[in-house]
């Protein structure tokens, strides 16, 4: 189809007419938009702007919709695995606290070569390797290990033993596990958690990852997994995702490497609430949608209650339910690249990953990843921004429905915490200081606690 009847119009002469409609007013300081990010956002995008770079291609449709299960004996997490499976869900995303957890009865019944399933080992045990061998895996399999010691002296404070032995044990790890996915993971979900930029969430789990991939020689990677959780800045997060693949697309052509990038999606806790609940299936919704567009590869879905309630089938049911119709009933799965062409979406890409990019190369500069957390370095900044995210929210410039807007002064919540949904001070002796995730609305939520 041909319009000729309409002009094709310069950005250049869009913005003259705006101007014009201002009536004087100032073009930047009225329409454009200084974001939290660093990323000034205009009022319209436009095709001659230069700002289509390198698009990320992705089929929409290549999205999983998981599940999260905690294992603590395993055949109740087996039988409430299969009855998830057969609800709806695609894939299984296993939490496994502890090394002595029988993998032949969690995995009875469950055909990894046609179902993704995730291990996320919340250890570091050689001889859990043994049982991987057993169950004899071919190639072909669709099983995930996610294991990632520098994570857990981030979250922790401490290594699981010591940098040496946590170090052989990984590479054990990824020698022996033949046949899975993968072995390394990247929670770069806990840096948003923790109030950490975009920017920052993307150049923090670069630089990670490259502290793993710098002696891949000895740890044989094929996929890296990077764990992201997604806030509430709908289009924003597309982007953080598509920056993402971008940026580590980049670094494998700089090592001419193949390591793909694997991506797990799942909505922020930062920005949840335990008030007015409900609203968190809205907040939850325009996130697992910015992770569909965005490219993930599966998307779990957090359960509106699941801040102050134990794990519960009605919780689950609607939060499966949400993935089930933005997949099936909104046709979320039958686009290719949908994002391609959207200038802003693009722009957003693009000013991110330089943003990321820079910061990546100072880290790196600096002495690396490991460096700069046991320096306290990645703490301070990443508490540096969770402040500022929280001054903005306290002035209200940033907005919690149910918290400082349309707030139900007659909800009472004490009764009903099954969980303590804040953070949890636990004194101990660490290595270095751990990064604490904390979310935005808590000391209010505290404060209306006392008072009821």
């Amino acid at each position: 189809m041909k319009f000729d009847e309409f002009e094709d119009l310069s950005s250049k002469v869009w913005k003259q007419r705006i101007q014009f409609e201002l009536n004087g007013d100032d073009f930047n300081s009225n329409l454009v938009w200084k974001s939290l990010e660093g990323v000034d956002v205009k009022p319209f995008y436009h095709y001659d702007s230069g700002i289509a770079t390198h698009p990320i291609k992705h089929q929409s449709d290549a999205w999983k919709i998981g599940e999260q299960v905690y294992v603590q004996n395993a055949k109740s997490a087996n039988i409430l695995a299969k009855e998830c499976l057969n609800k709806g869900a695609e894939s299984i995303y296993f939490i496994l606290p502890k090394s002595s957890i029988d993998i032949q009865k969690l995995l009875d019944g469950i055909d990894v070569s046609t179902i993704r399933v995730y291990l996320d080992l919340q250890f570091l045990d050689p001889k859990f390797t043994t049982q991987i061998k057993a169950l004899n895996i071919n190639q072909n399999s669709k099983l995930f290990i996610l294991s990632d010691c520098i994570g857990h002296l981030a979250k922790s404070g401490n290594w699981h033993k010591n940098l040496v032995s946590d170090k052989k044990n990984t590479i054990d790890y990824c020698n022996a596990m033949t046949g899975v996915k993968s072995v390394i993971s990247i929670d770069m979900a806990h840096y948003q958690n923790a109030g950490a930029s975009m920017v920052q969430q993307l150049a923090y789990a670069l630089a990670h990852a490259h502290e793993y991939i710098v002696d891949n020689e000895r740890f044989n990677i094929s996929n890296m997994i990077f764990k992201v959780a997604i806030g509430g800045n709908y289009f924003f997060e597309i982007a953080k995702l598509q920056a993402l693949r971008w940026l580590w697309q980049t670094l494998m052509e700089e090592y001419g490497k193949n390591i793909k990038c694997h991506i797990i999606s799942e909505p922020s806790k930062r920005n949840k609430t335990i008030y007015d609940y409900n609203i968190n299936m809205l907040r939850s919704t325009t996130e697992v949608m910015s992770a569909a567009l965005g490219g993930s590869n599966t998307i779990i879905n957090l359960p509106y209650d699941a801040l102050y309630h134990k794990d519960n089938d009605f919780g689950r049911r609607l939060s499966r339910n949400q993935l089930l119709i933005l997949k099936h009933e909104s046709k979320f799965s039958e686009v290719n690249n949908p994002t391609e062409g959207t200038y802003y979406i693009e722009h957003l890409t693009k000013k991110l990953a330089e943003k990321a990019l820079k910061l990546f190369k100072d880290i790196e500069k600096e002495g690396g990843f490991l460096e700069l957390l046991k320096s306290g370095i990645i703490q301070r900044k990443i508490k540096e921004h969770a402040q500022k995210e929280q001054e903005s929210f306290n002035v209200k410039e940033q907005e919690l429905v149910g918290i400082h807007v349309q707030q139900n002064r007659d909800e009472k919540m004490k009764s009903q915490l099954e969980l303590y949904p804040f953070l949890k001070h636990n004194p101990r002796k660490t290595l270095l200081e751990p990064i604490l995730a904390r979310r935005i609305a808590e000391s209010l939520e505290q404060k209306r606690l006392d008072n009821e």
